[in-house]
């Protein structure tokens, strides 16, 4: 008979069973659960609402059952629908009727948002680990490039040159953010829903707070409703994941340029490449593309959640059971991306010289041609025009700015002196950009010097 059957008369039919089961995905949250369930035991045991030795044999008990599961002693049944039901019918089992005192104060309501709070917070540790550890290989990277020129784009077409390491720098911030946002999510996620019951909390004496500090909770959820009803942290959560899925994706669509012939600014490591079955000169990013491609599923999880959620009435309703696939799934994913996106770039070749030539090929110094003139007096605007018809003169001639004499810059504009090479050579287009930010080697490794700073106190 279900835990819950002393209402019905007749058993329920074996598809719906299995349709309304559970426990296939939720018995992740076993550690989660037995916790939960024995801060809950002891403060019933704390409040005198169970004797204290009833709550030390369920607390026994429930330690017995957290000690066979890891062991892989246990095997759960469908038929006990979910990991709440599966722990206290083997609890049951194992001690007896004081099993059955266990529930008193609580509905799986409070008690799944419970699980879910605890076991996001856990696996999220380990995302923000792995962010750890590709922001640290960023900073080795972007050390050794800080002289390391390149184009920078815009509408992916060359624009003003950069370092490497002023780009990889790029990507640092956005991790960082990543991280962040991740911890101040946590301060929302870590408040407890356990007393909430099902949604308008219990006549029992219950000590809320004595069980959420046993827990590790910073506090409790200030609603019953809400407390039961509440699944902002999980689309918060799967929002976060997305964000960094985007700026994954976004790296690896230009590691996948990258490594293309046209650019050959990067040859990845064989172990982070395949072959093509027919084609052998084939050297596949297929890493980056998985990643790229793994970022739809995380998105899917969000827009998932969120649809779950658009319309549900207060206060529980099992279509909540859906968060749990969905969540697991995009934690399991970006721990996996980034974990493998950061041996990839650990193990990549960056091609200096061609960087270097890519940035000298694309008028990447127009601008700085304009400012020269500007320097000299030249409103900017009419700079930028006499800038524009000497990048068409070489285009022309298939020349490059640093390529025409003297004579042809000063038929644009008798400001031009010799001085000007020097103006707008790529060493000085970048050296020169000294402000706070800036791709220059002084600013950089100013970046870099507080990221490494920042990074040892996180």
């Amino acid at each position: 008979m279900k835990l819950w059957g002393g209402r019905f008369t007749k058993n329920t039919n074996s598809a719906v069973e299995s349709f309304h089961s559970s426990i296939s995905f939720d018995s992740k949250m076993y550690k989660e659960d037995i916790c939960g369930s024995i801060a809950h035991a002891q403060m019933l045991g704390k409040q005198g609402i169970i004797s204290p030795d009833e709550a030390k044999q369920i607390v026994d008990g429930l330690n017995s059952i957290l000690a066979d599961i890891e062991a892989g002693n246990v095997e759960f049944t469908v038929e006990a629908e979910d990991i709440h039901m599966n722990v206290e019918t083997i609890l049951t089992e194992r001690i007896g009727a004081t099993a059955k005192k266990l529930h008193t104060g609580r509905s799986r309501n409070d008690q799944v948002a419970l699980d879910m709070r605890m076991y996001t917070m856990n696996k999220t540790k380990e995302v923000q680990q792995e962010l750890k550890e590709l922001m640290s290989a960023l900073l080795d990277i972007a050390s050794s490039h800080t002289s390391s020129y390149m184009p920078g784009y815009t509408h992916l077409q060359k624009a003003q040159p950069i370092t490497l390491a002023h780009h990889l720098m790029a990507y640092f911030n956005m991790f960082k953010r990543d991280y962040d946002r991740l911890k101040d999510w946590h301060k929302r996620t870590n408040l407890s829903p356990l007393g909430s019951g099902a949604l308008a909390a219990t006549t029992y004496p219950l000590d809320r707070n004595l069980a959420a500090n046993s827990l590790g909770f910073d506090g409790i959820t200030k609603n019953s409703l809400d407390g039961v009803s509440d699944r902002d942290f999980v689309i918060e959560l799967c929002s976060c994941l997305s964000i960094i899925m985007t700026h994954l994706s976004r790296f690896c669509e230009e590691f996948i340029l990258w490594a293309s012939n046209e650019f050959s600014f990067i040859e990845l490591d064989d172990g982070y490449s395949t072959g093509s079955s027919i084609m052998p000169q084939k050297k596949n990013p297929d890493v980056a593309e998985l990643i790229r491609g793994k970022t739809g599923r995380v998105y899917g999880s969000l827009i998932s959640i969120l649809t779950v959620m658009k319309s549900l009435p207060l206060a529980y309703n099992k279509d909540m059971q859906e968060d749990k696939e969905m969540t697991f799934d995009a934690l399991e994913t970006v721990t996996g991306c980034l974990s493998v996106f950061t041996g990839m770039l650990k193990t990549t070749v960056f091609k200096v010289e061609n960087m270097k030539n890519a940035a000298l090929r694309g008028f990447t110094n127009a601008t700085d041609v304009a400012d020269y003139l500007v320097n000299k007096g030249m409103p900017f605007r009419d700079a930028h025009a006499v800038s524009g018809k000497l990048v068409f003169y070489c285009i022309e001639r298939s020349t490059d700015l640093l390529s025409l004499s003297l004579d042809e810059f000063k038929a644009q504009s008798d400001l031009f002196e010799n001085d000007v090479y020097e103006a707008i050579s790529l060493e000085t287009c970048v050296e020169k950009r000294i402000v706070d930010g800036g791709p220059s080697k002084v600013s950089v490794d100013k970046q870099i010097k507080n990221a490494k700073e920042m990074l040892l106190k996180i």
